[in-house]
């Protein structure tokens, strides 16, 4: 089996995006800052609410998914089609904007902790333009797996499979085969952890620093820094202290992007066109937006 490694770092950069939402950005820096199939990946979290509360008002996505995370807090999504859906702690919204979708996250609380991720994930060129579709998932529907003393993951999407067992997460059957776990690890512990071996890889360890383990050596990752790992079957990762992330993997499309804020095509004309059809009102043509279906919808 091949090892995986730590072959770049990003540190997480602190921007600020939507109605003035401060967020630290890694991936989607620039457009070097890419590793397909994941375009972007911004966490946010703050106990301040002037650092949150004017939210993301309506805004177009069109060619990609987004996955929004909370980890803390409570986010209201609306769209043009008329779909509300409450995100809060411990769950999990999955949008395909597809040809197009028009929506809104806005705060519903004025005060206290909201933290949590979003990440834009590609699609390839036959499925930019298919209807936007989305599904709302509560944390009861996010199985965890107690892995060993102090370490646990829960599997939002793909599988995770352990010296006994393997869980499913309730995202499944998508064309880039994404894995999004979060892993939380005491001082001391050590978890192996099978990937598909051409899938791009993806740590980021939003409380706390961990390690990946190579041959006899220790390749440490920092607090708010995302490391791209090489390819390979195999990861194993050491907490250096308590430690919280998310370990996010994907086949890659080895297509061309391009990208004009929240349009991401594969051309330039595609762009010209997407902005041509905002203009217009006709970027969500089309028809409704579709459920997502569920791995485990109970």
């Amino acid at each position: 089996m091949r090892n995986r490694s730590l072959q770049h770092i990003i540190p997480a950069m602190s921007v600020s995006d939507g109605a003035g939402v401060k967020i630290k950005r890694s991936l989607g820096l620039n457009p070097q800052l890419r590793f397909d199939p994941f375009l972007m990946l911004d966490c946010f979290g703050s106990e301040q609410a002037d650092d949150y509360i004017k939210g993301f008002p309506a805004h177009p996505h069109r060619g990609f998914e987004t996955v929004t995370y909370m980890l803390d807090g409570h986010m209201l999504h609306e769209d043009h089609l008329g779909n509300k859906g409450h995100l809060k702690s411990g769950g999990v919204q999955w949008m395909t904007a597809g040809r197009g979708i028009i929506h809104s996250e806005m705060p519903q609380q004025e005060q206290g902790l909201m933290r949590g991720f979003q990440l834009w994930l590609n699609l390839p060129a036959a499925e930019k333009m298919k209807p936007a579709a989305y599904v709302d998932i509560s944390p009861q529907q996010i199985p965890q797996v107690e892995v060993a003393t102090g370490v646990r993951v829960k599997v939002i999407a793909g599988s995770f499979t352990s010296d006994t067992s393997t869980v499913t997460g309730p995202i499944t059957g998508l064309s880039t085969e994404p894995i999004f776990y979060d892993i939380r690890m005491t001082a001391g512990t050590e978890l192996k952890v099978l990937l598909p071996a051409e899938h791009h890889a993806v740590l980021y360890p939003f409380a706390g620093s961990v390690a990946v383990k190579k041959a006899d050596n220790l390749e440490q990752l920092k607090e708010h820094h995302a490391g791209l790992l090489n390819q390979g079957e195999h990861l194993t990762l050491v907490a250096n202290s308590e430690v919280s992330l998310i370990l996010l993997a994907g086949k890659p499309i080895a297509e061309p992007v391009v990208q004009y804020g929240p349009f991401v095509m594969n051309s330039n004309a595609e762009i010209e066109q997407a902005i041509r059809d905002y203009q217009r009102g006709e970027l969500t043509a089309g028809g409704p937006a579709t459920q997502i279906k569920l791995n485990n919808p109970a």
